[in-house]
């Protein structure tokens, strides 16, 4: 880079941080999670405010590469983290339930988004269809943990039967939307000509689970600087192997926070290293996911294509979620409250759309459309659990404690 490529990406990076934060502050003021605010913020740096010219000459393409390297910087720790903390007891005692709600939300809006992936893919003339009509299912099936957990936080609700039901679900959830993700991502880089690499995935999974996992067993026991350097670089070459794998870094990050012994002080330690760099690049992340937004161009027909992904989206999700949970035996009204949680979608979707965009899955207008989607099933969570809350919420029995997200937003 040139010394004035190098003062552009500072200033750059100066301006998102900043931007980001006062966004951010904005939506935490109005009860809503930062990353809505952040992402709000992308948009209002990117061309649907600023006009492509200005954006051009603010973001200029010579420091775009960097932007997207530290945003991937801050991304890999908070999906391992999120992997790390995903706790496992969140689901005992509550299986029935949680398995029901799982695959209600996860069902319905899949089956419901692949249907209208096929008919976006027409739309759009997409050169996958079939990937596209699956990216489409997956994305619709997500549900963000962390900002749901935060949003149980700042309820009041985490230690209740309600929370208990909402983290054990939305864990299951997360486990199985990733996996689908995951599967549609490997199809995508088949077509990509990088699918070759995929027959080395059992061989990945294998050394992560039955050779390191009992090595890092070792290593949690310890303590010292040393541990934490072990971690992070197997964290870092557990994400080289899945991009290498033609998937996505993310998923090397995740899968090796799942697979990451838990014991003594290593949480405290985990958050109190990985979290700032996660809290201080994220952002980022997320602006340059809203600049990307260009919604100058919207017509009859994008807002008609907007109407039905919001539609399939929170539809799909409500009803799914409705009905696996009046069938396991819960009260409409905690039933409803239970879709509401459900249907928030935040940063986990946003990771999920920016993948899709970078594997051209998804173009641009497409992936505008989406990230509004997500915005909006974001904001509208809070709200609707005030409305749809049972009157009485009384601690759950076997509820264990809400864990930190990596990063809450």
């Amino acid at each position: 880079m040139s010394s004035h490529d190098v003062q552009a990406l500072l200033l750059d990076l100066a301006i998102i941080l900043a931007v980001a934060r006062l966004f951010g502050a904005v939506a935490r003021a109005l009860r809503q999670p930062a990353v809505v605010g952040e992402i709000v913020a992308g948009v209002a740096l990117g061309p649907t405010l600023l006009g492509h010219t200005l954006d051009t000459r603010l973001f200029p393409a010579s420091v775009d590469g960097a932007l997207v390297s530290l945003a991937d910087l801050g991304l890999i720790p908070f999906m391992f983290l999120l992997g790390y903390e995903l706790d496992r007891q969140l689901i005992r005692g509550r299986e029935r339930v949680a398995v029901s709600v799982s695959i209600g939300s996860i069902v319905l809006p899949a089956v419901l988004g692949v249907a209208l992936g096929c008919w976006l893919a027409h739309r759009h003339h997409s050169t996958q269809p079939v990937v596209l009509a699956l990216f489409v299912g997956a994305a619709m099936a997500v549900t963000a943990f962390p900002v749901l957990a935060r949003i149980l936080t700042d309820s009041g609700l985490e230690r209740t039967r309600l929370g208990g039901l909402a983290l054990a679900s939305a864990a299951l959830d997360d486990v199985v939307a990733w996996g689908l993700l995951a599967a549609v991502v490997a199809m995508a880089g088949a077509a990509a000509g990088t699918g070759g690499r995929l027959i080395f995935a059992p061989g990945y999974v294998a050394v992560l689970v039955f050779v390191l996992r009992p090595l890092l067993r070792l290593v949690v026991r310890k303590s010292g600087p040393t541990r934490l350097v072990v971690i992070v670089v197997g964290l870092v070459l557990s994400s080289l192997a899945t991009e290498w794998l033609g998937m996505h870094l993310i998923f090397g990050a995740f899968a090796f926070g799942v697979a990451l012994p838990r014991g003594g002080d290593l949480a405290a330690d985990l958050v109190r290293y990985l979290q700032p760099v996660s809290v201080l690049l994220l952002p980022v992340y997320f602006v340059l996911a809203g600049r990307t937004v260009d919604l100058t161009g919207l017509g009859a027909g994008g807002l008609l294509e907007l109407a039905l992904v919001l539609a399939v989206a929170i539809g799909g999700k409500f009803l799914g979620t409705w009905v696996g949970a009046v069938a396991a035996g819960a009260e409409r009204r905690e039933a409803s409250a239970l879709a509401a949680l459900m249907n928030s979608r935040g940063l986990t979707e946003l990771v999920i759309l920016t993948v899709g965009l970078q594997l051209r899955v998804l173009d641009g207008a497409l992936y505008s459309l989406m990230v509004v989607m997500a915005l909006l099933t974001t904001v509208m969570t809070g709200p609707l659990l005030r409305l749809a809350r049972p009157h009485a919420e009384v601690p759950a029995v076997t509820a264990e404690p809400v864990p930190e997200a990596a990063a809450p937003r």
